[in-house]
């Protein structure tokens, strides 16, 4: 099923969010829906804060994605398609580099975020084993990007004071409601009316 997306100025966006059990109600069904909304959204990535659940859960596809022989972006060769669970950032290396990040919650904004190029990651998949696992490039860009979600972090808040007062005002008309996406989307503002 597909849920609305969970707009920018909503609270759950700004919680960290808990970790979950096995027997967390109805997850192999919330797993679906995300990926479900996610394609739909056309994303890469979607963190269940993003569909209004405060839990450390995210899914990420980058298989979708092809890598462009004309791009000096560090595009993996061969992507993931993974359920995150409960995750833990353990270790940041490499070089930092900026890429034109967007987010579904802040439709038609997309500014440069520079991030590092690897990183280390413990986390459960959907059956609840544990991994320990290293990413590079854009698998590690898209799961950072994800894990800020289940941290109340978003995309904007590593942008530059200057850059911040300069998509202000987009982001309170998203924060209002007065956005129109090919997908639904579900508006804080809109629901306390």
């Amino acid at each position: 099923m597909i849920l609305p997306i969970t707009a920018y100025g909503t609270p759950v966006l700004r919680q960290m969010a808990e970790n979950i059990t096995a027997d967390y109600p109805q997850l192999s069904t919330i797993i679906a829906n995300m990926w479900d909304t996610m394609y739909h959204a056309k994303g890469v990535g979607l963190a269940a804060p993003q569909v209004g659940l405060s839990i450390r859960l995210f899914v990420v596809d980058t298989e979708q994605i092809k890598p462009d022989d004309d791009d000096d972006e560090p595009i993996d060769e061969v992507g993931i398609k993974k359920v995150f669970i409960n995750a833990q950032l353990l270790d940041k290396t490499g070089k930092k580099y900026a890429y034109n990040e967007g987010c579904l919650s802040i439709p038609f904004v997309r500014e440069d975020v520079t991030r590092p190029e690897t990183i280390t990651l413990q986390y459960l998949d959907e059956n609840f084993n544990q991994h320990t696992e290293t990413y590079s490039g854009f698998a590690a860009r898209v799961i950072q990007h994800e894990y800020d979600h289940i941290d109340g972090i978003l995309f904007t808040d590593h942008l530059s004071a200057l850059k911040k007062q300069l998509v202000k005002r987009k982001l309170d008309k998203i924060a209002k409601g007065e956005v129109r996406t090919d997908y639904r989307m579900s508006f804080y503002n809109l629901k306390k009316r």
